[in-house]
């Protein structure tokens, strides 16, 4: 089996967290293929089936040791919950459909094909009915596998703005693109009704947040009044490519992208200053940027805003345990008891001092957009491929254990109390308090040339997505009309 091997070695050098892009998912599938093809042929047995696949992926796993990461680390099925099963998922499960099973596949024929010679006259009875059965489940897994193929080949794209009669609006842009960004292509998505109208750059969450979909179903209003670009950062979503060497990713490097990617916008655009928008995560990166180079930017929206990660874990996870204890979630509070309370050094035990914001804080979302999407919006819309949605998940994960830590020390209450642009702060009435209560504070002592805190009575954290049509309002009649 020493071409099952010899793929093992090349797919663990070239793609180590397993086919990210199109061309990788589709040559994993088609080498696969030929590869079980060929050992199929050459053991002349069915169990070519079990020993090619089997073979590939342990060369494969000892190849690509050193890549660390919550989706190649060891698996963590029992003790990192639902953390724990996506990461499993997403980090060999994906790769196992596009590689083994085609490897599978492709051993049965190759072995089949050897006994297309031999004498099956006398062959009666069930092993005539197994051999049939067999070969509608090799056409079925073969149907299967081209409907896959079809569905990964399908490539992303971003409907253009249309007039009323249906026709694209003249002097609109509408596109999906990838910029040479702190030396990695990354992605953005850039749409409006007119390329004269203001820019407007949105920052995502996470860190490893991708939010193409949610601004796609939620963001067209702003279109009206702003060339709206929504930027994949490096290792998110559609730039998840760019993620190694993960070692490079650094909180300083993420707000050095964010400038160099204004300057790309203000040039390509011929403007001297654009609009900020940040999002959770987003918030800390436009914060940072407007503070290093208050001239590029017009004005700072911050929705949702982080002043200080680790203050506000620190209340997720008090809030949580009490709510845990409180409603006799015994397993959720012995996990948060036994790992205490952030920062962790596993990205892994966030989950429980972190996901349960729902619950722990619950609010009517019947009223909002969004409604409780979250998330999931970015989920089967047209501006990603097949692989880049469920990638999205993955860079999330693998972005957040690396930048997030660099976060644990940051408090906008100590650091930045001045900028030189207007800022704007739009919270949800039914924030968490664990960033509400920072945010506020720090709203009050920050000095700047002028400053808003604007409350949305129906939102959690996503007032943007949640009430899209005021967010549009709040930024075409204030923060345009004012600045």
């Amino acid at each position: 089996m020493i071409i099952a091997a010899g793929w093992g070695v090349l797919a663990g050098w070239w793609t180590p967290r397993g086919p990210i892009t199109t061309v990788e998912a589709l040559s994993a599938t088609g080498v696969s293929l030929t590869v079980g093809i060929v050992g199929g042929w050459l053991m002349r047995s069915r169990w070519a089936m079990l020993a090619t696949p089997v073979i590939f992926a342990a060369v494969f796993e000892a190849t690509r040791v050193t890549s660390t990461g919550p989706l190649v680390d060891g698996l963590r099925l029992g003790d990192g919950g639902t953390f724990g099963i996506l990461a499993f998922l997403l980090g060999r499960g994906l790769h196992a459909v596009l590689a083994l099973l085609p490897m599978i596949l492709g051993a049965a024929v190759g072995a089949g094909l050897t006994r297309r010679g031999n004498n099956l006259q006398n062959e009666h009875g069930a092993a005539r009915a197994w051999r049939g059965t067999r070969r509608a489940l090799a056409v079925i897994a073969a149907a299967a596998l081209l409907v896959l193929t079809v569905a990964i080949a399908r490539p992303a794209s971003t409907d253009p703005i249309r007039t009323a009669t249906g026709a694209a609006a003249p002097g609109s842009v509408a596109e999906l693109i990838r910029v040479p960004i702190g030396g990695h292509d990354q992605a953005m998505m850039i749409r409006g009704t007119s390329t004269t109208n203001p820019v407007l750059l949105f920052l995502a969450g996470g860190p490893g947040g991708t939010e193409l979909g949610a601004m796609r179903r939620h963001g067209q209003a702003l279109e009206q009044d702003f060339v709206v670009v929504t930027w994949d950062q490096r290792g998110t979503g559609r730039s998840y490519d760019g993620l190694d060497p993960a070692s490079t990713l650094t909180l300083q490097q993420a707000v050095d992208d964010t400038i160099e990617v204004t300057d790309y916008l203000r040039e390509r655009f011929d403007q001297n200053e654009i609009y900020l928008l940040g999002q959770s995560y987003g918030t800390i990166l436009g914060v940072l940027a407007a503070h290093q180079r208050p001239e590029l930017y017009r004005a700072y929206i911050g929705v949702g805003q982080m002043v200080d990660p680790r203050a506000t874990d620190n209340v997720f996870y008090r809030d949580s345990l009490a709510w845990a204890r409180r409603t006799g979630q015994t397993t959720l509070a012995a996990r948060l008891t036994g790992s205490g309370p952030p920062p962790y050094t596993d990205m892994l035990d966030y989950e429980s001092a972190l996901t349960n914001e729902g619950q722990v804080y619950p609010y009517d979302h019947s009223r909002n957009a969004e409604g409780a999407g979250g998330f999931s919006e970015n989920l089967f819309v047209q501006e990603y491929t097949l692989l880049e949605q469920l990638h999205a998940f993955a860079g999330f994960f693998d972005v957040f254990t690396v930048l997030y830590p660099q976060l644990q020390d940051i408090d906008f209450r100590d650091d930045v109390t001045q900028l030189a642009v207007p800022v704007y702060l739009v919270e949800g009435r039914h924030e968490a308090p664990g960033r509400l209560g920072p945010a506020t504070q720090w709203f009050n002592l920050l000095d700047a040339p002028d400053k808003q805190l604007i409350t949305f009575d129906t939102s959690g954290h996503r007032p943007l997505f949640e009430q899209p049509d005021r967010f549009h309002h709040l930024m075409s009649d204030t923060v345009l009309a004012q600045t």
